[in-house]
Formats: C-alpha cells, sequence, structure tokens
C-alpha cells in the first residue's frame, strides 16, 4: 500500500484531508505580509514572494515600507500604518509598491491590526496585483451583465444536474421563476418528451467534457401548453483550473419563429408535393370507382386518418339534378380508406353501397351548399351529424375522431357527392389551408369522376346496343355443336364493332359469321347491326358464300368512313363440307382428332368498303369431332406481340378438340386476353357432330 492511500480522509477519525482549492485566490494570487508594532515582517507567504519578488528570508525582519516603498510614498504608508494601529480600523485601498527588479507596481490591499494572546499589536496585509483585480472584477461584471440581460436562457447545475442559477430569460423561456429551479432536477423543469435522452446526453458530457451544442427540441410550457415551441440547447462541462468538475453549464435559445418558418415551409413542400402527386396518379382511368379509390389513396394520410369519398347516386347515373333543397340525399359510397387500423371503418359506408343521409348531416348540407363544411374540434352533437346513425356515432366517438372536414367535388358547376375526411390518431384539427388543399384535390378528382362517368354512361349504352344487336346464345344445329363469347374492350377504351352470328338455312345448312367493324363506339355498334341484318337477310336467299360478301361490300361502300373484315362459312351437314369466304379476315383456326391444330389456309380477300374487288370461297371438309374456330383480331392482335406468334399460341390452347367447347372459349379468352386490352372480341366456335 503507497503512503498516498494510506493518507486519512475526511471523516474518518484519523485526520483532515485539505479540500483542494477553489482556484479564485489562486487566480489572484493573493498574498499575506505580517508585520510587527515597529514595522518588521515577521510572516511572508510563498505568494509574497511570487507577487513581490523577495524570498522568505531576503523579507523576514526587514522594515517593510523601507523594502517594498518608494521615498516619495514612505511618508504617507507611515501614517496609515500608525492609524490602523492606533485605531484598530482596516484600511483598504491600493498604492505603489517597488518590486525586487527595480519596477514599481500597483498593488490592492487590505490592512487590518492583529492582537495576540499577549496583548501584542501586529499588522496584516494582504495584497493582490491590482491590474489582475480590476481585470477579474471586470470580466465578473461583465458576466454578470451578460447573465442577467442576454436573451438567451442560461443555467447552472452542479453534478447532480441540480440548478444552482438560472438566469431571466430561462425564467421567461419555460415559465418557472428563477428560485424555484434552484435545487430541482433538470427533468423537473424541461418540457420535453425526451427528457431522458437529454439527461442522458449531458451525463456524457460530464464525464467526457465534450460539449453538446446546437440540439434542436419541440415541447410546450408551462406558460403555453396549447402551442409547441423550439429551442435550440446547447451543454457546457465546467471546471475550475485545477480540473475539478463543478457542474454543467446550459444555454437555451428560443428558435419558436424558426421552427415555425421551417414547419410552414415543409408543410407548403408536403401540399405541393401532394397536389402533383394527386395530378399523376389520380384519373389514370377512365373508371369512376378506380379515380375515386385513388384519390383516396393519395389524401390518406397525408391530410386525414380516414377518407371516404361519396357520389350522389343521381349524379353517377347521370340524371339532371334537382336544385337543393333541405332533403335527404341518396349517395353511393366509391371508397372507404384508413391511414392505420380503426374502428371508424365500421361507421362508414362499404363501397359500393347506397346510403340515405337526412338533411342535417354534415355531408349532406356539403353537397346543398357546394361548399366545404369544417368542425375544427368534434363534439357529441357533431358527432350525431356526421355518422348516419347511433350506433356509428358511438363507433366514431371510441375510434377518437376529433376533427371533421367534407368539401364538395365540383366538376363543371355540378356538385357530384363529397369527400368525407376525419381525423383520429393526428393531433391537429384541422384548418383553413387544410381546406384550401382538401379542395384543390377535390376539384381535379371531380373533373376525372365527371369524364369518367360520361365515359361509362356513354360506354354501357353502347355496350347495351351491341349485346341487343348480337344473337342469343346459339343452340345446336343440326350437325353442329355451337358455343359462343363476345367480350367488350375494357374501360380505357369505348365498346367496338365485333359480331358473330349463326343463321338456319335450307336443307339443315348452316351459315356461320364473324365480323369486325373497324371504329368504336355507338357509331361502331349501330353499323355493326345494320351489317348483321344484311347479312342475315342475304344468308337467307341462300346464296353463295362469296356472293353474299359482294353484297355486303356494296352496302359498306355507302357507309361512310367505314372498312369491314368479315369471314363467311355455310357447313352442309349432309356432305360434311363447310363453304367459306374471307373478306379480309383472321384466318379460321381447324383441329383434328389425332392432328395438331391449324390454321386454315384461305385466300385472304379484301374487306368490305373497299369495293370491286371479287372475293373466292373454299370447301373444307368438317369429320364428326373436327373442331371450328372462328374469331376477330381482338383476341389475339397486341401491341407487344407479333401476330404469328399469337396464333401460334392460340392453336396450342386447342390440342384437344375433344374438350368441352364451353371450356374451349374459356381458356381461350383467358390465355390470350389481357386486362387493359383495347379491343372487342367475338369468338364463335363449332364442331361437326
Amino acid at each position: 500500500m503507497t503512503a498516498e492511500s494510506r493518507r486519512p480522509t475526511l471523516g474518518d477519525g484519523a485526520g483532515l484531508v485539505p479540500p483542494r482549492p477553489t482556484g479564485l485566490l489562486d487566480v489572484l494570487s493573493v498574498a499575506a505580509v505580517v508585520l510587527d508594532a515597529s514595522g518588521r515582517i515577521v510572516f511572508w507567504t510563498p505568494q509574497a514572494e511570487e507577487l513581490f519578488g523577495y524570498t522568505a528570508e531576503e523579507a523576514l525582519g526587514e522594515y517593510a515600507a523601507r523594502l517594498m516603498i518608494g521615498p516619495e510614498h514612505l511618508e504617507a504608508v507611515l501614517g496609515l500604518f500608525a492609524e490602523v494601529l492606533e485605531t484598530g480600523r482596516s484600511w483598504a485601498g491600493a498604492f505603489p509598491i517597488l518590486h525586487k527588479d527595480g519596477s514599481t507596481r500597483v498593488m490592492e490591499f487590505r490592512n487590518m491590526r492583529l492582537l495576540d494572546d499577549l496583548g501584542d499589536v501586529y499588522a496584516l496585509g494582504i495584497a493582490a496585483d491590482h491590474t489582475l483585480l480590476q481585470r477579474v472584477e471586470t470580466d465578473l461584471a461583465l458576466c454578470e451583465r451578460l447573465i442577467n440581460q442576454s436573451p438567451i436562457g442560461l443555467a447552472l447545475m452542479d453534478p447532480e444536474l441540480r440548478y444552482l442559477l438560472v438566469n431571466p430569460a430561462l425564467e421567461r423561456i419555460d415559465g418557472i421563476p428563477a428560485e424555484d429551479h434552484i435545487g430541482r432536477h433538470l427533468r423537473e423543469t424541461l418540457p420535453f418528451p425526451d427528457v431522458d435522452t437529454i439527461e442522458s446526453a449531458l451525463q456524457q458530457v460530464l464525464t467526457t467534457g465534450t460539449p453538446l451544442l446546437d440540439q434542436y427540441h419541440v415541447g410546450r410550457p408551462p406558460s403555453d401548453p396549447e402551442h409547441d415551441r423550439a429551442w435550440s440547447l446547447s451543454f457546457y462541462r465546467l471546471e475550475d483550473p485545477g480540473g475539478r468538475i463543478l457542474g454543467a453549464a446550459a444555454s437555451v435559445v428560443d428558435v419558436t419563429e424558426r421552427h415555425r418558418a421551417a414547419t410552414e415551409a415543409d408543410r407548403a413542400r408536403r401540399r405541393l408535393a401532394l397536389i402533383a402527386a394527386a395530378s399523376t396518379r389520380v384519373g389514370t382511368t377512365l373508371d369512376v370507382e378506380q379515380t375515386a379509390h385513388e384519390l383516396a389513396e393519395v389524401v390518406t394520410p397525408e391530410l386525414a386518418d380516414v377518407v371516404a369519398v361519396d357520389i350522389l347516386d343521381s349524379a353517377l347515373a347521370c340524371r339532371r339534378t334537382r336544385a337543393p333543397d333541405n332533403g335527404p340525399e341518396l349517395f353511393r359510397a366509391l371508397a372507404l380508406k384508413a391511414a392505420h387500423p380503426t374502428a371508424a371503418l365500421r361507421a362508414a359506408d362499404p363501397p359500393g353501397d347506397l346510403a340515405a343521409y337526412d338533411g342535417d348531416r354534415l355531408v349532406t348540407l356539403c353537397v346543398h351548399t357546394g361548399r366545404p363544411v369544417l368542425v375544427r374540434h368534434v363534439g357529441d352533437h357533431d358527432l350525431r351529424r356526421i355518422a348516419r346513425d347511433a350506433e356509428a356515432t358511438a363507433i366514431l366517438a371510441r375510434a377518437g375522431v376529433h376533427s371533421y372536414l367534407a368539401v364538395p367535388l365540383i366538376a363543371h358547376g355540378e356538385v357530384l357527392g363529397a369527400l368525407d375526411l376525419k381525423r383520429t390518431r393526428n393531433p391537429v384539427p384541422f384548418d383553413q389551408d387544410d381546406v384550401v388543399l382538401a379542395g384543390e384535390l377535390a376539384s381535379r378528382a371531380a373533373v376525372a369522376i365527371d369524364n369518367a362517368r360520361w365515359f361509362q354512361s356513354v360506354r354501357n349504352t353502347a355496350l347495351t346496343l351491341q349485346r341487343s344487336l348480337l344473337p342469343d346464345h346459339p343452340p345446336n344445329r343440326t350437325g353442329l355443336e355451337l358455343a359462343s363469347r363476345y367480350h367488350p374492350a375494357q374501360a380505357t377504351s369505348e365498346v367496338g364493332g365485333d359480331w358473330y352470328d349463326v343463321i338456319p338455312l335450307t336443307d339443315d345448312k348452316t351459315a356461320l359469321v364473324v365480323g369486325d367493324v373497324m371504329g368504336n363506339g355507338i357509331d361502331a355498334a349501330a353499323t355493326m347491326g345494320r351489317l348483321r341484318t344484311a347479312t342475315c337477310a342475304y344468308a337467307d336467299l341462300d346464296l353463295a358464300p362469296e356472293t353474299v360478301l359482294q353484297h355486303m361490300d356494296k352496302i359498306t361502300c355507302d357507309l361512310e368512313h367505314y372498312i369491314v373484315t368479315c369471314l363467311y362459312a355455310v357447313y352442309d351437314p349432309r356432305s360434311g363440307q363447310c363453304h367459306i369466304s374471307n373478306a379480309g379476315h383472321m384466318p379460321p383456326a381447324i383441329a383434328r382428332p389425332g392432328h395438331p391444330p391449324e390454321l386454315l389456309d384461305l385466300p385472304a380477300g379484301a374487306p368490305l368498303g373497299v369495293g370491286g374487288i371479287p372475293f373466292e370461297t373454299t370447301t373444307t371438309d368438317l369429320k364428326p369431332g373436327d373442331l371450328l374456330v372462328l374469331y376477330t383480331d381482338g383476341l389475339v392482335e397486341t401491341r407487344h406481340h407479333s401476330i404469328d406468334d399469337r396464333l401460334n399460341t392460340m392453336l396450342t390452347f386447342l390440342d384437344d378438340p375433344d374438350r368441352s367447347l364451353e371450356e374451349t372459349c374459356d381458356r381461350l379468352l383467358h390465355g390470350l386476353r389481357h386486362p387493359e386490352d383495347h379491343d372487342d372480341v367475338a369468338l364463335l366456335v363449332a364442331r361437326a357432330v
């Protein structure tokens, strides 16, 4: 055991360890000198040697006045010395002394009389360098002024992170008086949710001595509990000149305005990004339900926690809307989206459902007035006007709906429905900025919904016309088993003019027809109907296939801007022969038992409407079990594959002629059609029996 480790410590009863100096006296280098009644030096500290330049051996026993005072000041000093000894009054002041090196230096003195137990009188002089003392006093005054008048909150803490000093600025920042800070821990006054992290970081500063600068924190002080404020915190370790850790200093700068400006700028950026996203993500298809779903996806969760898109049933049906009144409205729910799992979804109308809302409901008020309805802070009365019934009201209350906003969907001056927004988890209520943003998003989406509903109305009309012009599921004819399909184009395009027909002829013969009017929409469907009627009329005359096509060609020439392809075949069950004539159409496929499927080699012929070009008839045998497939180009044509590859792919689905015709139709459609295909398809499959 070393001598140092054996040294007694404070409180062990064996002795006292001198406490370490605080450092201030060392900085000032305060010297002490004791004179007897005659003015001789009897005590001389090491600091006196440093201050005056004389060693103890040189100073002790000497007359202090002769050693350190110049002749011009000697009389005044002796007078002061005599006055202190005679009266006992202390004296403080500054006067010049002689340094051993011959220079004159101004020293700050405190002189007082001492009396020992024998009654002898002495004079004690405490001295420090006047210039150094003035600098320290100036520094202290400056520090005090800076601390008390600084707009920056400042605090001193001991090593246990208890407050020792707090300036007025910090009082104003956290709203707690300075005296209420003293002795309390940091966590008792800081209004930050991450105070544990702050204390841990401050402990690290005390341990390492590395400052922690400009730490950004947001909280709500007791003086302003309704609003967020932001502060920049910095921490420093405090040490004395000897390296002893005194504690820590903390500076707190209120940066709320900067925080709010940055928050608003970030909010504006996010709103612009949301509008930009809506421009590209809403209205990607001419489908009302898809457009509503895209709007709900964009709005959640940036703007609301729960989003519903509801359209007036009358607007969805493209009926003329009546003037708004105070009565109920019938809505069809199109989209429902939540940012997180929530019971509020159970209170909303499921997509596809119809719901009647009374005139006092907020969503009804929104569509009647054509103006947004904002409820910043939702109460029980408001919930009853938001929900469809009492049960839904209770669900919304449990889900924590605290703010509500409904904005109308308006296109070309007509109110189509409403965008319904609720906040549950997001604690910030809707404000006017949210109203403007929601209105912008709703306006963009309303135009897309309006376009989609009119498109779907026209498409439904054309599809209805198309289907009404096509035959019902063809019955089996003598010697033939039949199956057919018609698939309209998808929502990104309009209904086309594809058709098929099965026409009974004399002597048990059957005409099989597949055609395609180039174009789409109601006009194409109507043209298809005219040509189908004409085909039936000419077929009833029992004309040869090429003759039927010639007559059809003349009719088509009279129809402006239309080109038509057509395949006309007549099957005679008595001879087992099929006579086929082609007007620019896709070749039929044939599958025979025991043989690979193939395309019939027919003269292509010119499309109907070209005019003046003769047609040819090709005869092929159809034996029992043989499968004949007639189709329009929408079955095999795509934008990404060659037609030869697609035709070969089609033949692979005809590998089993014994498969049921219904299954064959389904395999062809499911295997060759894509949901985004832009053309319609007519398919007619016949098997000889």
